[in-house]
């Protein structure tokens, strides 16, 4: 039986990735690194605290493990939200975690790296992108998370015998998930959610059980070096999202459309509180976002056969049954 690390591994998708490898009876022994404690601790993972911008011990797995005894290293540690941290918070964490995840790895002999990047390094945009798009980052995240990629491809590079696999995930949704998908099935259940500026914004999407699974496909195949985009192979709008929610979770229909110029203009005043102290998450940033698609397709899923065991109405049949919260029960 093989050992793995997960650096992240107290977070959202750390906690399905670790649940998991649990499950699957092939790993010895299973090891989280991470600064926060588990909201939802997996039994029989060993959770070890650390801050991954400062070097990691060779012990780290414990008192009598050397980082040798791991096959697999999992770096899914990352600050993420945009906008909601300064510039360099994501360059100190994203790019700096590298360096010390892949500084470890060399020092131990770790022969395979999963690291999640994200589709952020494409930017927005209404065109299709496949892994051969230039990335063309427009934010800290998506830059630093480039700059990550390139730090573990020279981790990779630098020896023949060292696999790496690069996933770039699109808005992840399930379980603990607390973001995105979350506000907006509660907003659907509260009866409060309009449609931001237009209905045909194509958010790429994805289940954390299927990211899961692209996991372990990816890092089962014998290629050095994978790079691939993991949502669904339909472009869901956020007009057919809503759907499948009132289709699924007997969620109420959205109440209207409100346009994005009075959107912003409504931003102004809680941009102005935010400044002067009184924090909260509404201003034009954000709603720029909610307005441009985030178009990708899982181009290297798709050519090398993976088969998706979901779509949009099953994963969130599983997240409901999960019993996630109120926003689906």
């Amino acid at each position: 039986m093989k050992n793995a690390i997960v650096f992240g591994g107290a977070g959202f998708i750390g906690t399905h990735l670790l649940r998991s490898l649990a499950a699957s009876g092939a790993y010895g022994r299973l090891v989280s690194v991470d600064m926060a404690p588990p909201a939802d601790p997996v039994e029989g993972v060993d959770y070890r605290s650390h801050d991954i911008r400062k070097p990691i011990p060779d012990s780290i797995g414990g008192p009598d493990s050397t980082g040798g005894d791991f096959a697999e290293a999992y770096n899914l540690a990352a600050v993420h939200r945009t906008p909601g941290h300064e510039p360099h918070e994501y360059y100190e964490t994203n790019v700096g975690g590298a360096i010390e995840v892949c500084d470890f790895a060399r020092r131990t002999g770790i022969p395979a790296i999963l690291f999640t990047s994200s589709i952020a390094v494409y930017g927005p945009g209404e065109d299709l992108k496949s892994e051969t798009t230039p990335p063309t980052p427009t934010s800290d995240y998506g830059r630093s998370k480039l700059l990550a990629e390139r730090v573990h491809r020279e981790w990779q590079a630098s020896d023949a015998a060292r696999r790496l696999v690069v996933a770039r995930p699109a808005v992840i949704f399930g379980k603990g998930e607390n973001g995105n998908f979350t506000r907006l099935a509660g907003a659907l259940r509260k009866g409060v959610f309009v449609y931001p500026g237009r209905k045909d914004t194509i958010k790429s999407c994805g289940y954390v059980g299927e990211l899961v699974d692209t996991m372990a496909f990816t890092m089962g195949r014998d290629e050095p070096s994978i790079l691939y985009n993991f949502c669904y192979p339909h472009a869901y709008t956020i007009e057919e999202i809503c759907q499948s929610f009132e289709r699924v979770a007997q969620l109420p229909k959205p109440r209207g459309l409100i346009p994005q110029g009075l959107m912003n203009g409504a931003a102004l005043p809680f941009e102005v509180l935010d400044k002067v102290g009184l924090r909260n998450s509404i201003n034009r940033e954000r709603i720029a976002k909610l307005v441009l698609s985030t178009r990708v397709e899982p181009g290297y899923l798709n050519a090398s056969g993976y088969r998706f065991g979901t779509d949009l109405d099953e994963a969130i049949r599983r997240w409901k049954a999960d019993n996630v919260g109120d926003a689906l029960v």
